[in-house]
């Protein structure tokens, strides 16, 4: 009942002695987060991330630091998976770590607390999973079969936002407003991150592609475009990328 609207869920347990920095990037996806151990200090904020928070969509990289014992839990959503369980602005929260207490939810501080106080993995897994059947509200209407199928198309290569309008039956300025509030993104936003995860996913499974080849295949319009979307959104070059980590995309993963 859940695989509609979940992706996966990840885990994450490490320690470490010394302060150790990690770079994230814009996957498209929203994440329901729980730290269960140290928590993770993001640098640009200048402070900690909260215990359990519901993270916006994401514009660009972020670097963090962390030390200690680490152990976190992740629900990451489909794109348009969060409504059916946050009856929320998703739009107002792009770029915003939100805890229960911002949203008053009773239901997920005791969740945060619950999970905090329980060691088994598989556990956690079932008690997220319970709490998110509890609340589950199925989205209905012809604006959520529009969103779907606009989410297709941009996976599939599709960018032009007026072409993407006028396919789902709306103005340009219904598409914006009505792909804003399931997405928390607007198109062009979520379409930049979606080349972006492609161009990833292409370098994971064609490490020896070109450059030239990379750009013509992920839609960009010349290699200093593809160069400069890169800087934005993860920090690095791709030639830079390849070098410091394994290029993996968590959309097309």
């Amino acid at each position: 009942m859940l695989a509609p609207y979940i992706k996966n869920y990840w885990l994450l347990r490490t320690a470490c002695d010394s302060p150790t920095l990690a770079r994230t990037v814009p996957t498209g996806m929203m994440n329901l987060i729980f730290h269960r151990g140290n928590r993770l200090y993001s640098i640009h904020d200048h402070q900690l991330h909260p215990r359990a928070f519901l993270s916006g969509q994401e514009k660009q990289f972020a670097d963090l630091q962390y030390k200690g014992e680490i152990d976190m839990l992740a629900v990451v959503f489909h794109p348009a998976g969060v409504r059916a369980f946050f009856d929320l602005p998703i739009h107002t929260l792009k770029g915003l770590r939100v805890t229960a207490s911002d949203l008053e939810d009773k239901e997920l501080a005791q969740l945060e607390s619950t999970l905090t106080s329980t060691e088994s993995d598989p556990h956690c897994i079932l008690l997220v999973e319970q709490f998110l059947l509890k609340r589950l509200c199925k989205p209905t209407g012809h604006h959520l079969n529009r969103i779907e199928n606009t989410i297709r198309l941009i996976s599939s290569g599709q960018t032009d936002i007026a072409r993407l309008a006028d396919t789902v039956c709306l103005s340009n300025k219904q598409f914006q407003r009505i792909f804003s509030e399931y997405i928390g993104a607007n198109p062009k936003e979520f379409s930049r991150i979606i080349r972006f995860q492609r161009a990833l996913h292409t370098l994971e499974t064609r490490p020896q592609i070109s450059l030239t080849d990379l750009t013509y295949e992920c839609g960009y319009f010349d290699q200093s475009h593809l160069i400069k979307e890169f800087k934005t959104l993860s920090g690095y070059t791709p030639g830079e990328y390849t070098t410091v980590c394994t290029p993996t995309s968590d959309y097309f993963h």
